[in-house]
């Protein structure tokens, strides 16, 4: 617990002047961050980290990622799509390269996880660039989720959620991380207000609070699928970058995709 409270407290004083200062540095620690997580999936697989198939993945995510005001207004050579479209050519023809020793299913997760990560992390950039208020907004709402399930689950859980995927979490504390979201961006939206009204606000913080508890569980199933503990060790007592960010890169998307934040 020590450690983690450490590590925690350490975390939080590198990334939160970052995430305030915003820009290019800002943009390039959303990049680090997801490259690490992506080659914590890779770890996952068993998928080398240092080879043809790791390489066009990594490339195709920081291209999902990009947009044409970051980096000094740099335009890429050919669309997004088309990116994806030679990506997956890559992967298959690397395939056939390498007599099935990458198969047809590492080419598929490795396609599906450039675009997990990467989305979720571009729409973290999006956010920031957006206002530091709905930054703050969708932070504030992931840590009380977090910390109203671990509260609301050590006091009242008794009914499991989904014990198949994730043993420890329960209803009850599902349940506590939505009410203490609420809470929080209920006092939030007094003290530093968004531009919609308390009602949209709270009823936003009940679909998020939920999509960051699915992002956690989805994260939680790939673990358990591929036999690991965490996602990774940067981070003592806490596990990977994905173990910290998998609910804000799941929630984040769904804040654009409603209009709640606008790209």
């Amino acid at each position: 617990m020590k450690q983690r409270t450490i590590t925690a407290v350490v975390a939080v004083l590198i990334f939160l002047p970052i995430v305030i200062l915003g820009g290019l540095p800002f943009q390039l620690f959303v990049y680090l961050i997801a490259s690490i997580a992506i080659f914590e999936l890779m770890r996952m697989k068993k998928i080398a980290r240092y080879s043809i198939a790791s390489g066009i993945t990594l490339l195709l995510m920081w291209s999902l990622m990009y947009k044409e005001d970051m980096f000094g207004g740099y335009s890429l050579p050919i669309t997004k799509a088309e990116i994806t479209l030679l990506a997956v050519l890559a992967l298959l023809s690397y395939t056939v390269l390498v007599k099935n020793r990458f198969t047809f299913d590492d080419a598929g997760f490795l396609i599906i996880s450039a675009f997990y990560v990467g989305m979720g992390f571009y729409y973290l950039i999006e956010t920031r660039a957006a206002d530091l208020e709905y930054i703050f907004y969708a932070l504030f709402v992931v840590w009380a989720t977090d910390t109203g399930a671990y509260l609301f689950g050590r006091a009242f859980g008794k009914r499991k959620l989904w014990p198949q995927i994730s043993p420890k979490k329960t209803i009850e504390g599902s349940v506590g991380g939505i009410l203490l979201a609420c809470i929080v961006a209920f006092i939030y939206q007094l003290v530093e207000p968004v531009h919609s009204s308390m009602i949209v606000v709270l009823l936003v913080t009940v679909l998020i609070s939920v999509a960051g508890q699915v992002g956690d569980l989805v994260e939680s199933a790939f673990k358990r699928h591929y036999a690991v503990k965490d996602s990774g060790k940067i981070l003592p007592g806490h596990g990977g970058v994905l173990d910290r960010f998998d609910s804000l890169i799941f929630m984040l998307p769904i804040l654009h995709l409603i209009g709640f934040i606008a790209s």
